[in-house]
């Protein structure tokens, strides 16, 4: 039988619940500012207006955004989910070039900037498809905010949107160097975030408090649509460089209850010396996600936040929704946690290990992590390549390699590709390659990821040079002016040669295998 509508709930009209019932609540806090539930409707509900009335959006319409976190950034989510347009964040922290590559391939009607980017708004500016570019802390009558003032109480009527309709571009990877385009559709992300309610943060509720240590255009803004779920506000620190002491005072003051972050920076908060210095004991989730977290780096958290940890398993094609691992499940005792697990099933989500033909593997047998579920995202944006080969059979395949135990407990084990994790931030080491090719001094290389004990992975780069060796600082600085800083390697180290395989070919196996013959593993 045909469903007889496919219609679901706007995802904007979480924050204009969240104001009907609690309008003179704070909704959210930015550094020393603030604003209740019912001025971000308000203010969201402006800049809708003003996308629709002086740009011309329509459902369908994309806006790309290039900004650290901010309330502005906060609020045009809703705004473009109101008109049933499609939110399309950048990680702040890319390149000029690459922001512009993602104008190109999400087809972007306009640009939402920081006016700090001035160089990504010129590379933008080629874009054949951005017809428009609204600032954020700028000045003249295209800034966010002159734009909310000037179409401050004109009303706009929620987008009528269907289960699959696109909310959200997720810019993620995969196997391959360029960014694709996930599509996050509105029914897609009203699960998630019941799901995310459900299983990270059980009983949080308009009392609440959250903090989000991390950029609010992946992860971090998954989270924060949950808490608007549930009207609970949110704290954005109000710098861009990360400060453990002022991240604590504002758990402090504002009696924070759950954390989303990564696991460096869980790291890098809990051997910071202010922990000490400010009361914690309001805090019930700590929730860490992108990468794994080294066992001492468990036990030193659980010994001085206490049993607070929730860590969860997903990428950003099903927003986070593949396995949960929650505080109960987290030990300092060895013997009394299952140790490099990263959970269970999310609820609602099933979650297999297969073999190359789709066969579902037995416990303690490796295979590739598979999963199919409501959060599951409807495919890659204009990429038909690669959505054949994401999905088999309705799974979708996710490229991480690992097994279940004998109770469903899912421990990874390795990748399908050769990406590594540094500070939560997926790496794909061919394109940091192509830069590196770039330098007229260096003729072959290679790029692994290592253990490192502070951002989890660090870059290695091996090259062989043309002719005499470049300086390696001179490298690194460089390569610096071509790649943002957290796709940097640590290290670069020269060979004569390269080790090949038998058909000729540069293979990671064996180069990672010299570098521990040579010792040029940096040292951990």
């Amino acid at each position: 039988m045909r469903p007889v509508s496919t219609r679901v709930m706007n995802l904007s009209h979480f924050l204009t619940q969240s104001a009907r019932r609690h309008p003179d609540e704070i909704g959210l806090v930015w550094g020393e500012a603030q604003w209740t539930w019912a001025q971000m409707e308000a203010r969201s509900t402006a800049f809708a207006a003003a996308l629709r009335d002086k740009y011309g959006m329509e459902k369908g319409d994309r806006l790309l955004v290039q900004s650290s976190n901010c309330n502005q950034m906060f609020e045009a989510a809703f705004a473009c989910w109101k008109l049933g347009c499609v939110w399309v964040p950048a990680n702040f922290r890319q390149t000029p070039d690459e922001v512009a590559w993602l104008a190109r391939s999400s087809g972007a009607k306009g640009l939402l900037v920081g006016a700090e980017f001035a160089d990504h708004i010129a590379a933008c500016a080629d874009a054949d498809t951005i017809a428009f570019t609204v600032t954020i802390g700028g000045e003249g009558a295209d800034d966010y905010d002159a734009l909310v003032a000037a179409h401050g109480g004109v009303q706009v009527e929620p987008a009528t949107v269907d289960r699959d309709d696109p909310a959200w571009f997720f810019f993620t990877s995969g196997t391959t160097g360029k960014p694709k385009a996930a599509v996050l559709t509105h029914g897609q992300m009203a699960f998630v975030v019941t799901n995310h309610l459900c299983d990270l943060m059980p009983g949080t509720g308009p009392s609440d408090a959250s903090i989000v240590v991390a950029p609010l255009s992946h992860g971090a803004g998954i989270h924060q649509l949950s808490q608007v779920a549930h009207g609970v506000k949110t704290i954005l620190p109000g710098g861009t460089r990360f400060d453990p002491d002022d991240i604590w005072r504002l758990v402090e003051t504002w009696r924070v209850t759950n954390v989303f972050t990564v696991p460096t920076i869980v790291k890098l908060l809990v051997e910071h010396e202010a922990v000490h210095a400010y009361d914690h004991s309001s805090l019930r989730y700590v929730i860490y996600a992108g990468a794994p977290m080294y066992r001492a780096d468990q036990v030193r958290a659980l010994d001085i936040l206490g049993p607070v940890l929730v860590q969860y398993f997903g990428l950003g094609e099903v927003t986070g929704n593949i396995t949960v691992l929650p505080p109960a499940h987290h030990s300092a005792e060895d013997d009394a946690m299952r140790i490099g697990t990263c959970g269970f099933a999310r609820t609602g989500m099933q979650v297999q290990v297969q073999d190359a033909t789709g066969r579902d593997c037995a416990p303690g047998e490796t295979g590739e992590v598979a999963v199919i579920g409501p959060a599951v995202f409807a495919g890659y944006f204009n990429n038909p390549e690669a959505n054949a080969k994401s999905f088999r059979d309705g799974w979708f395949l996710t490229g991480d390699l690992g097994h279940f135990d004998s109770e469903g407990f899912l421990y990874l084990t390795g990748r399908a590709s050769d990406m590594y994790i540094s500070g939560g931030s997926n790496i794909y080491p061919r394109e940091i390659e192509e830069k590196i090719l770039l330098h007229p001094d260096i003729s072959e290389t290679a790029v692994l990821g290592v253990p490192d004990p502070i951002w989890g992975e660090v870059g290695v780069a091996v090259c062989v040079a043309r002719g005499a060796v470049p300086d390696t600082e001179a490298v690194l600085e460089w390569l610096s002016t071509r790649l943002p800083r957290y796709k940097m390697p640590k290290t670069v180290v020269f060979w004569s040669e390269m080790p090949k395989s038998g058909y000729g070919k540069i293979t990671k196996k064996i180069i990672r295998a010299e570098l521990v013959a040579r010792g040029d593993i940096p040292d951990v």
